[in-house]
This record gives C-alpha cells, structure tokens and sequence, in this order.
C-alpha cells in the first residue's frame, strides 16, 4: 500500500511539476521575435545551453544510484598487463 501512495504521489507531483516547465519554456518563444526583440546566435546558445545543461544534471539524478560509474584509481591495473 505504501507504494502505491508513493507512485500516486509522483504521479500527482510531476504532472504539475512537468506542466509548470513546459508552459515556462513555451514562455521563450515569444522572445524570438525579431520585431520586439535583438539577440545573437550567441545568445541562443547560451540560454539553451544552460536549460539543456540543468536538464541533464536533473535526468542524472534519476539514474539508480548502482549505474552511476565512480572512477576507480589503481596504480597496477594497466602496468601489469603491459609487463607481462
């Protein structure tokens, strides 16, 4: 039972959560209009830049904590092989 509560919560949270960003990015579009508005191809870059970026560091913190890779230090490991 209790995780179903769970799942309905997520459920519940991140349809709003989603709906929220979705209507915030739509936000952006109006800001394309060069009518209105000046901006470089620099300027694009960076703002997509930045929202690509937080949306992969949020996507990496959904992974299951076993996938993600820690980087492993030995000293041997290449040496030894490369003697033999």
């Amino acid at each position: 039972m209790e995780n179903e509560q769970k799942r309905s919560k997520f459920i519940e949270i991140a349809n709003r959560r989603v709906g929220d960003i979705l209507h915030k990015v739509n936000n952006l579009k109006p800001l394309a209009n060069t009518t209105s508005y000046s901006y470089t191809q620099k300027d694009v870059d960076k703002i997509f830049g930045a929202i690509e970026n937080a949306v992969a560091n949020v996507k990496e913190s959904f992974k299951p904590k076993d996938n993600k890779k820690e980087d492993v230090f030995d000293l041997l490991s290449d040496d030894e092989e490369s003697e033999d």
